[in-house]
């Protein structure tokens, strides 16, 4: 997914009798005021509105992360952060965008927007929250050529040299067409290339050309 796609989840686009993720919206920036700067919009295409299919590795992580959210909830209490939305509306009186607005006591009554990925204390920062797990991987770690966006592309690499079929791939991903997966979203490593030339090799191996390298 991409990082505005995860971080507009919430816990109602999740389906985990049924194990689907239902990716419908994304969240983006805008000048900050006093009651925030985080808005939700369309994704990217049409096609990027999909379901992706949960992997039992990552159902589990959701399950005790749901857990962990509800028992922060509870230890927090009234100090922890809730959030509903607000339409913005053009001249026209026609809604252009929905802004994520904190639940006030006054507002308590409004459906909550019941968001995933949250600080301990409810607190929603928007694609910000991955800020600090990559100064780690930058700065510590010094893997600096890296940012969240590129998972896409180790998914959709490692997916296909397992293989998985491309068309498959770019609809997981919400591309329109297979030339967008391929073209920028499949990468090639020194690794990857040594694998094909032997898997090359052993398809061409013979006596034939044994005998011709021995007699060299």
């Amino acid at each position: 997914m991409r990082t505005g796609e995860v971080l507009a989840l919430t816990w109602d686009d999740i389906d985990l009798e049924k194990q689907i993720i239902k990716v419908n919206k994304t969240v983006y920036a805008k000048k900050s005021d006093e009651t925030g700067r985080w808005y939700l919009g369309k994704t990217k295409t049409i096609n990027s509105n999909r379901e992706i299919y949960i992997s039992d590795t990552l159902l589990r992580a959701f399950q005790k992360y749901k857990e962990r959210q509800e028992k922060l909830k509870k230890f927090y209490g009234r100090n922890y952060h809730y959030y509903h939305l607000e339409q913005v509306k053009n001249e026209f009186g026609k809604v252009i965008e929905e802004r994520i607005v904190e639940t006030t006591r006054k507002s308590k009554l409004i459906e909550p927007l019941n968001l995933i990925f949250t600080r301990d204390n409810g607190f929603y920062m928007g694609t910000d929250i991955i800020r600090y797990p990559y100064k780690v991987i930058h700065n510590e770690l010094e893997i600096i050529n890296c940012r969240f966006y590129d998972l896409r592309g180790s998914y959709a690499t490692k997916s296909l040299r397992n293989g998985v079929e491309i068309k498959d791939v770019a609809g997981i991903l919400g591309h329109s067409n297979i030339e967008t997966t391929e073209n920028y979203y499949i990468f090639s490593s020194a690794d990857n290339k040594k694998e094909a030339t032997k898997t090359l090799e052993s398809s061409i191996q013979s006596e034939v050309i044994d005998d011709i390298i021995n007699n060299i």
